[in-house]
Formats: C-alpha cells, sequence, structure tokens
C-alpha cells in the first residue's frame, strides 16, 4: 500500500447569503480554486487522475456533476475527468478521502478533492424540496425503507440526539468541541499568514464582476469568546429545538438549521 500526501491546499472565502459571492456560478467557484491549487503546487494539470467534489444539494447549478463542469470551467484539460459525491454534511471531507484512498491503493497518481455549495442559489433542501413540488417523489418515499422505518421522519436533529445519548456524549463536551471550532475558525481569520485563503493572508470576500478583475473587500468578524455558551438557557433552547423538529414533522420538506438560540 502506497501512502498519500496533502501536498496543498486553498479555499474561497466563505460568503453571507445574497452576498458578494451570491452571483458566482458554483462551477466557477470551483474552478477559481482548481486554478489556484495548481498554480500553487506546480503540478501538471495533464498528471491530475480525478477531481472529487462534495456537494449535497446536486440540484439546479450544482447538478450534473458539479466536480465536472468546475473542470470544464477552469484551465484544466478536457481531459481530467470529475466526479462528485453527497455524504450529506461530511461530503468533501468525504471527498478527501476517496482521494487518498485512490492514492494509497496505487491506482491514481495525483487526486484534487474539494466542495462546493452557493446556498444562495441552491438553498438548503432545494434538491428535495423541488422535487416534490415537482412531482418527482422522495428519498425516503420507497416500499423498503417505509416498511423498514414505520412511521420515521428521517432527521439530522433527531440523529444527533440519538448519538449523543446512545455514546452517552455530554452537551457541556459537545459545546466545548463546537466553541474551540469556532475560535480556531477566528485565529485563522486573523492570521496575517494564512496561506489557505485566495486573496492574501487576511480573509477576503471576492466581490467579482466577470469581466473585470477580483476586487477584494476585507470581511470583518465578530466574536464572544468565552462568554458565548453562558448566555444559553437550557431549557429555553430545548423547548425550541423540539418546536423546530415538530415543525420539520408537520412540513416535511422545510428545512431550518438551528445551533444555538441566545437568549
Amino acid at each position: 500500500m502506497g501512502n498519500a500526501y496533502i501536498v496543498g491546499a486553498v479555499r474561497t472565502p466563505g460568503g453571507r447569503k445574497n452576498g458578494k459571492l451570491s452571483q458566482w456560478h458554483p462551477a466557477d467557484l470551483g474552478a477559481l480554486v482548481l486554478d489556484e491549487i495548481v498554480e500553487r503546487t506546480g503540478v501538471e494539470p495533464e498528471m491530475i487522475d480525478d477531481v472529487i467534489f462534495g456537494c449535497v444539494s446536486q440540484s439546479g447549478a450544482q447538478s450534473g456533476n458539479i466536480a465536472r463542469t468546475a473542470v470544464l470551467a477552469s484551465s484544466l484539460p478536457e481531459s481530467v475527468p470529475g466526479t462528485t459525491v453527497d455524504r450529506q454534511c461530511g461530503s468533501s471531507q468525504q471527498a478527501i478521502h476517496f482521494a487518498a484512498q485512490a492514492v494509497m491503493s496505487e491506482t491514481q497518481d495525483i487526486v484534487i478533492a474539494g466542495g462546493v455549495e452557493v446556498m444562495s442559489q441552491v438553498p438548503i433542501g432545494a434538491a428535495i424540496i423541488d422535487s416534490f413540488n415537482a412531482g418527482h417523489g422522495q428519498p425516503f418515499g420507497g416500499k423498503g425503507t417505509s416498511e423498514r422505518y414505520p412511521g420515521v421522519q428521517f432527521s439530522q436533529f433527531t440523529g444527533a440526539e440519538m448519538i449523543a445519548e446512545r455514546w452517552k456524549m455530554p452537551r457541556e463536551e459537545l459545546d466545548s468541541f463546537a466553541l474551540a471550532s469556532h475560535q480556531k475558525a477566528i485565529n485563522a481569520t486573523e492570521d496575517d499568514k494564512n496561506p489557505f485563503i485566495i486573496g492574501g493572508g487576511e480573509i477576503y470576500k471576492i466581490a467579482l464582476n466577470f469581466a473585470d478583475k477580483i476586487e477584494l473587500t476585507k470581511v470583518h468578524h465578530t466574536f464572544e469568546g468565552d462568554t458565548y455558551f453562558e448566555n444559553i438557557n437550557e431549557k429555553k433552547w430545548k423547548k425550541i429545538y423540539e418546536e423546530k423538529i415538530e415543525q420539520d414533522i408537520n412540513h416535511k420538506y422545510s428545512f431550518s438549521y438551528l445551533t444555538y438560540i441566545k437568549i
């Protein structure tokens, strides 16, 4: 078995809903990253064996194999293939796993793994909601799942609660883990030497008129640090959470992701 190495990493900035990145086609965002990683690593584009992207909502602008359309929108040669995977919130991480497995198995030598979602254009749940509205069926509407899980409404919310209960994960431990993740993100945005973000050391938004050059505008962040979780009322949060689950059950195809409710 061979070894797999990460020789380069880069991403675009993250934009707000309906912000300056919202009009970018997902394939163009993906292409920007592909071109940047090739330039930074110096790899010969013709030597790339595959491009694997993760994407949850493979609908509309993100349908039709977004990894391949990103390749076609980039400067990579047409000979470079692309494939898209969906493991829900772990899709891009799964893309990295598949890329590493391909290299370790020695079936491929150079693989680019990544992901893209432009939720201003393709909102969360769009693939399910749009298909439902068009009469194209639903993912859990088959006989097999209905018989195996009668009356069950599949939800990441309830799934997370079941996992926490089964493996005895205390709320405080999970909150601390989430807080540490946010702190790392904030530290990364404030690091003047952060090499992973297109546009320079500080984190930037890209405001682009496609006929023009990239215009970079600094993003300002606010964060409450260690006091953040002190403002959470457990019972209040739990009540809102349960009401939201009930709403998702009553309106099967409406999606709303809640994390922590400040009061």
